[in-house]
């Protein structure tokens, strides 16, 4: 008869692992990869930090009296180097100072001279009050017979005889005034005169005066329309009655 065999022995039994949802637990003393990575990371952050220490403590230290020859000889040719291009850069802003200086007295003096010619064009455009020598002159017309023409003969006669500026009565003469109207009723822009009408001119004294006086000329006329014509030279004359300025319709300043 055959013996009875053994029962094989029985497996041993799993160990329960974690529930549903339960992180595996990781093995003590043991790193995983990104734990390694951070490591090495913060060591080498220390590492610099410790460098970075060192250098400026050697920095606020006496460094040059433990240079090296050759590396004194390079220090000085740099400092040698920077004080040269220090030494440019002041030679470079003293001559732009010098050139803005030039610059703003010429501007000024452009400046000034510009006041001047718009002075002058404000005398000639009646924009402006005038004085300086001149003559005034006084017409009578009795006869009411001295008619815009021959006030506008006057103006011209004293223009063409070098008169810079003119009034008659309280009008300002300009380059668009226009004497209208007739024997006795004389207007002037607009406004009207009266007689004896007076005109006031700056200019040469004696050439104006001469001007008015010439044979054919703006005496002999007003005689022959009745009248009669007054001239007084003298040092210094005003004419202060202005005229409005205009703004251009279609001029513009050039560029």
């Amino acid at each position: 008869m055959s013996e009875p065999q053994a029962p094989p022995p029985a497996s041993p039994e799993p160990e329960p692992g974690p529930g549903p949802g339960v992180p595996p637990t990781r093995t003590p003393g043991r790193w995983s990869g990104a734990g390694a990575h951070l490591l090495i990371a913060a060591l080498c952050a220390l590492l610099g930090f410790a460098v970075v220490l060192q250098v400026q403590r050697t920095a606020s230290g006496d460094a040059l009296a433990t240079a090296r020859p050759d590396d004194l000889v390079q220090i000085l040719d740099e400092l040698q180097r920077r004080e040269d291009d220090l030494n440019t850069e002041i030679a470079g802003l003293q001559d732009s100072l010098a050139r803005l200086q030039r610059s703003g007295q010429s501007s000024e003096e452009a400046l000034a001279e510009a006041q001047r010619q718009a002075q002058a064009l404000g005398i000639l455009t009646g924009t402006v009050p005038a004085t300086g020598p001149g003559v005034s002159i006084s017409i009578t017309d009795p006869d009411r017979r001295v008619t815009p023409e021959v006030l506008l003969d006057a103006i011209q006669e004293l223009r063409n005889a070098g008169a810079e500026a003119f009034q008659v009565g309280t009008v300002r003469i300009g380059v668009d005034s226009a004497f209208t109207g007739s024997g006795g009723s004389v207007s002037l822009d607009g406004t009207g005169l009266t007689a004896p009408y007076t005109i006031t001119a700056i200019g040469d004294p004696p050439t104006l005066a001469a001007a008015l006086a010439i044979p054919g000329g703006v005496l002999d006329t007003v005689r022959r329309a009745g009248g009669t014509m007054e001239v007084t030279q003298a040092d210094s004359v005003v004419v202060d009655a202005l005229r409005q300025a205009r703004e251009p319709l279609y001029a513009r300043p050039a560029p």
